[in-house]
């Protein structure tokens, strides 16, 4: 008896754990948590043709330490930026007016997309606790490629961050501890 309640303990240890996943949200909503709880944005500005973002989807963003940094430090953003979806920022409503639903493959660029000037996907976009931008890191990234952004948003690093040596020291000094 002592066996199977521990088994059954084990199971649900388990499951809980490899269930975990990036809590992830709309625009909208995340704009709305930080009115609430502060806390810095990242979206993933992706689209539904985009190989590179499928990718994120399943090597970088189910990483059980991006996972965990992620939902820890920043309210997550799923975005398609060729999309519908209306985006309410900044006392402006962002939409896609020239989507086309019976094309297939790449579609017009959502007006927030643009105005974040996100020039590629996957583009990741960074705010802070006020919704204003912080950057956009465009491309694919690995676990371990990631971290440094995360960590450089999330303890304000950037600030000091203002010219290319800086950036470089910055890496160069960076001792990440993500694993893949």
């Amino acid at each position: 008896m002592k066996y199977f309640i521990i088994s059954i303990a084990f199971l649900l240890v388990t499951t809980s754990v490899s269930a975990q996943e990036i809590k992830w949200m709309s625009m909208n909503e995340a704009l709305a948590a930080q009115k609430h709880a502060p806390k810095k944005i990242i979206m993933d500005a992706y689209t539904n043709w985009c190989g590179p973002c499928k990718l994120m989807d399943k090597n970088t963003f189910t990483n059980k330490d991006v996972i965990n940094y992620v939902n820890k430090y920043f309210y997550a953003v799923k975005f398609d930026a060729e999309g519908t979806e209306e985006v309410m920022y900044k006392d402006f409503n962002y939409t896609n007016p020239n989507f086309d639903p019976a094309r297939k493959g790449r579609n017009s660029q959502h007006f927030f997309a643009d105005a974040l000037k996100v020039t590629g996907y996957p583009s990741l976009v960074f705010f802070d606790e006020e919704s204003e931008i912080i950057a956009p890191i465009v491309g694919y990234r690995t676990p371990e490629q990631l971290e440094i952004f995360l960590k450089m948003i999330a303890n304000n690093d950037y600030k000091e961050l203002t010219s290319a040596e800086a950036w470089q020291k910055y890496e160069a000094n960076f001792k990440g501890t993500f694993k893949n």
